[in-house]
């Protein structure tokens, strides 16, 4: 099962980026469409209050408080009726569907992208029994990289995401109104 998370803010970009136009879609559909290339069911997990454009996937709404990445893992790992959870975020229009396949099947119950000393947590494969791990470090008001490092995940470097395209492209979050453009380029590029 898959989980769009589309709890946070956007205060970067200076709106809900759940709404934002990437080519004249909603970025959200982005990985939503990448999930359902990839066979892989899929649902969002975002605040009450979150702008959503219409979706054909249920909703799972997480806490009003506090806006951390960590509340919607820690919904989405609650709520799954399934053992592993592949979650990407909803700022992650370029994620390859293939990757998700690739994710989805890896015999590591934990497994999340590690490229330049950092993980990129929002777009992973977490066990639901691991829900805990997140929601201590989330009382605790742990970074998330932290949360992640200490659960000691497969990380997959440039050398397991290279098949699946450049690793930045790969990996792109739209935080901010270059990052908007950036994607809209690269995009276009493909599309011709």
């Amino acid at each position: 099962m898959g989980a769009v998370m589309a709890g946070g803010r956007g205060s970067r970009m200076g709106s809900p980026k759940t709404t934002l136009e990437l080519c004249g879609r909603p970025l959200i559909e982005y990985p939503l469409e990448a999930l359902e290339r990839a066979g892989i069911e899929s649902v969002v997990v975002a605040k009450r209050n979150t702008p959503l454009p219409d979706l054909s996937v249920p909703v799972w709404y997480e806490r009003d408080e506090p806006f951390h990445p960590s509340v919607g893992i820690v919904t989405a790992l609650q709520r799954t009726p399934s053992e592993t959870m592949i979650v990407v975020g909803c700022d992650m229009p370029l994620v390859a569907p293939e990757f998700l396949s690739y994710l989805a099947t890896l015999p590591d119950a934990i497994a999340v992208p590690f490229i330049d000393g950092l993980y990129h947590p929002l777009l992973a494969r977490y066990p639901r029994v691991i829900a805990t791990a997140f929601a201590f470090g989330l009382g605790n008001d742990l970074p998330l990289q932290r949360v992640v490092s200490d659960l000691g995940p497969f990380a997959l470097g440039e050398h397991e995401l290279e098949p699946f395209g450049d690793p930045e492209r790969l990996l792109l979050n739209v935080n901010t109104p270059e990052d908007l453009a950036r994607a809209e380029e690269l995009l276009r590029v493909e599309t011709g």
